[in-house]
């Protein structure tokens, strides 16, 4: 349904104050605000104004509340002028943009204050966000909790440099196996990215590329100025001529003005009656007019495109733009770090009728009245409530039970421990949604998935059990399965867990995400990890095997760094037990904490072990449960005259146990700490002494020093973990005891455990020779060696 003129105006209108605001919060940072740091703001001005009125026609005309956006980071200023016209942004924090608490650089979910859906500052992974949350939204729907709200759109702003990025391509693949729906991708082509000019005919390679994913492709290239002028004689002339022209060419004549589109039309088309009239009728500034009308900034191109749309296939809107479209640097290569001189600024001011001193007015400029804009932007549906949304707490039983085995790895346990949770019809289950790239089976998922099914949206069933074909696993897909099974992709993986794990804000309905792949494989998804974090996201993620335990598999397939990333990473809380019963404890613990409020609670991450190991027999008293979950407790308490500690994490749990032994022998009151959590531990420490040194006085002690506290300070330390020795080696610092830190710091290589722990120095006898460094007195016995 066409547009009427009235409505275009006022859009048009509020495009152009978004342009102007968005110019001036950023001329403001650079040029009022004091700045001693010389850091200047450069990308944004330029980027911001190739977004203006594609973001206006959303905003403000096509967007409900339902539907979700992820901006693509440089337009962060024109987002935040557009909240700041609904209301829902505030001129201090404008005014504040890149500074502490202000407007942030990039659209943040957790930093900023206005109206974030996905939080865009590492370029593609808010455009595969969309994608995922779509798919997010297809579960919660088909597991009838979404009766009483719309299906809302996913839609991402993209920078066409920003197609460069792997993991959309990765996602565009994952879309099409799932069957996407309700996503639109709009691909701000406006040729330039920050060093170069993009090829030629990349637009061709999108269309192509989209269309074989299944896409609805709408390509928005020229504005109403163009058509019309196409529709004089000579306008076919007219509209080869720019078919043709060379991006860099066409970049740099919008820089140089109409007189330079006039010379070289001229040029290259030459005296051809009709198309020469059409020329030289329009003034150098009319022509530039003209030429500079692109789909992109013409309001009722992009208002029209976007209303084409009446099915929920995914599209992508490929929308020619000029890079910093009427400012002074429109086109230049080098306009992605240009700024506006102040004697520009304020020849811009004049254009667009902003009196100084009224720089932040909301419609100063404009020609409607403001009670006429306040009743349009009220009317506007994305600008009603209802967008924040919440879910309930999900219960979450004391105790997770599993079937215990004399022997067991902390892999195999997780398994027993979700089966278990399958088995039953409580609200956990439920909610419970698992997901993993192509490794389901070897990370122990499979029980879970045969009791719980794989999502599709349509049923489909296992071949191989139609076929009766005797087999472990069933792998029947349909609207009520829990697994949503991916390829391997771990950005994927990553990027669907944060998808998930905002669906209680995004969607309204609470899902409890657990993720599993391959320990080593975190950092092949790490950037989209960070940003799952960095949004607050709410997963849990089972990594398994972990270190060097997978030996036979070698270099390639073990992990030194992980345990740094889980210290390292914010809002992530990381664990790497050693026996069954504490990963038992954990997951109970850490469904809670996914739940929890924002400054509270965060994600999980599980380093696990496919070592099997011999398991703890005790009974888990609330003081032991509550000493797992904080990170460490005494396995072995110290006695009164301490001569050493040994501190271990994970698999190496029997070499420290079997070390102990030894050393208990010959030297004094031996203690044995088994550490849960590196992270949580060194957390609470850093607490403990920022609490201390801000409130002087306060002798709040952290659960480590706690632990600590008995030990003289000449007392040794020996820690061990499978992993790079510096996750522990921290704890001298605690108390100042001497530590001697084991672990792994070059890349592995094949053979079994036992050859790889004593040629790394992870096996008893190592631990033992670091005990005789750090204590006087005998000799220890060794362990033999086997022949």
């Amino acid at each position: 349904m066409p547009v009427d003129s009235a409505r275009l105006d006022t859009l048009t209108a509020l495009a152009r104050k978004a342009l102007w605001l968005s110019s001036w919060t950023i001329h403001h940072a650079n040029h009022v605000r004091p700045n001693t740091d010389g850091l200047k703001v450069g990308g944004h001005q330029a980027s911001s104004a190739s977004l203006a009125t594609i973001m206006s026609a959303l905003y403000f005309h096509v967007l409900r509340p339902e539907d979700r956006v992820a901006v693509k980071p440089h337009a962060s200023p024109v987002f935040h002028a557009i909240q700041y016209l609904f209301g829902r942004q505030s001129r201090e924090k404008l005014e504040n943009f890149r500074g502490f608490k202000g407007a942030q650089s990039y659209p943040s979910r957790t930093k900023d204050v206005d109206d974030v859906d996905f939080s865009t500052g590492s370029v593609g992974l808010g455009v595969a966000q969309t994608l995922f949350s779509s798919l997010v939204q297809d579960y919660v729907k088909a597991h009838g909790w979404m009766k009483d709200r719309r299906e809302g759109r996913m839609i991402a702003l993209v920078g066409d440099a920003e197609m460069d990025e792997g993991n959309i391509f990765e996602a565009l693949a994952e879309g099409w196996k799932h069957g996407l729906r309700n996503t639109w991708w709009v691909v701000d082509y406006n040729r330039q990215s920050l060093d170069a000019v993009v090829r030629e005919g990349l637009w061709e390679k999108f269309e192509t590329m989209f269309r074989n994913f299944g896409w609805d492709v709408v390509i928005v290239k020229y504005g109403r100025l163009m058509r019309e002028a196409f529709a004089e004689p000579g306008g076919e002339a007219l509209k080869r001529w720019i078919d043709n022209c060379p991006n860099a060419l066409y970049a740099a004549l919008c820089f140089q003005g109409g007189g330079a589109f006039r010379k070289h039309l001229h040029d290259e088309i030459g005296d051809q009656g009709p198309i020469t009239k059409l020329i030289d009728k329009r003034s150098d500034e009319e022509l530039l007019a003209l030429m500079s009308n692109l789909g992109g900034h013409d309001m009722a191109s992009m208002v029209e495109a976007f209303e084409s749309i009446d099915h929920d296939r995914p599209v992508c809107f490929i929308a020619y733009t000029i890079k910093g479209v009427g400012l002074p640097f429109q086109g230049h290569k080098d306009n992605h770090a240009g700024l506006m001189t102040v004697a520009q600024m304020e020849k811009f001011r004049d254009s667009q009728a902003i009196r100084p001193g009224h720089e932040w007015d909301r419609y100063e400029g404009l020609a409607q009245s403001a009670a006429e804009l306040d009743a349009f932007l009220a009317r506007v549906p994305f600008n009603q409530d209802g967008r924040r949304l919440t879910a309930p707490v999900i219960e979450v039983p004391q105790q997770l039970a599993f079937k215990p085995s004399a022997q067991m790895s902390t892999q195999q346990g997780f398994g027993l421990v979700l089966n278990e949770i399958a088995r039953s019809d409580s609200e956990l289950a439920r909610r419970i949604v698992t997901t993993s790239p192509d490794v389901t089976v070897s990370t122990n998922l499979g029980p879970w998935v045969n009791r719980r099914g794989l999502f599709a949206r349509g049923e489909k069933a296992d071949l191989f059990r139609s076929e009766k074909i005797p087999s472990t696993f069933n792998w029947d897909f349909s609207p009520k399965g829990q697994h949503l099974e991916l390829g391997i992709a771990e950005m994927n993986l990553f990027i669907m867990l944060s998808a998930l794990g905002l669906s209680h804000q995004i969607n309204g309905e609470r899902l409890l995400p657990v993720g599993t792949l391959y320990d080593p494989f975190i950092e092949r998804g790490l950037d989209a990890l960070n940003y799952a974090c960095y949004q607050d996201a709410r997963f849990m993620v089972a990594a398994t095997p972990s270190g060097i335990t997978l030996a036979p598999e070698g270099g390639a397939h073990q992990s030194i760094a992980t345990p740094l990333i889980g210290m390292a990473q914010d809002g992530l809380a990381s664990f790497e037990p050693a026996f069954v019963d504490e990963l038992a404890v954990i997951m109970a613990w850490g469904f809670e904490h996914m739940q929890r409020d924002p400054g509270e609670g965060g994600s999980i991450y599980l380093r696990l072990s496919t070592r099997s190991i011999e398991q703890a027999q005790r009974i888990m008293t609330p003081e032991l449960a509550q000493g797992v979950t904080d990170g460490a407790y005494w396995l072995r308490k110290p006695g009164p005259n301490a001569e050493l500690v040994i501190a271990y994490t994970g698999a190496v749990a029997p070499e420290a146990i079997e070390a102990t032994g030894f050393i208990g022998e010959s030297r004094r009151d031996i203690g044995l700490l088994a550490i849960t959590s590196a992270d949580r531990l060194h957390a609470g420490w850093t607490a403990a002494r920022k609490l201390r040194r801000d409130r002087r006085g306060v002798q709040h002690l952290s659960h480590i020093e706690k632990l600590l506290a008995p030990l003289a300070r000449d007392c040794g330390i020996v820690t061990v973990i499978d992993g790079h020795p510096s996750a522990l080696g921290w704890l001298g610092s605690v108390r100042g005891h001497r530590v001697e830190a084991l672990g792994v710091e070059q890349f592995g290589q094949t053979g079994t455990i036992a050859d790889l722990y004593r040629h790394y120095g992870l096996d008893a006898n190592a631990i033992i020779d670091a005990a005789e460094s750090l204590t006087a007195g005998a000799p220890i016995a060794h362990r033999k060696m086997a022949v």
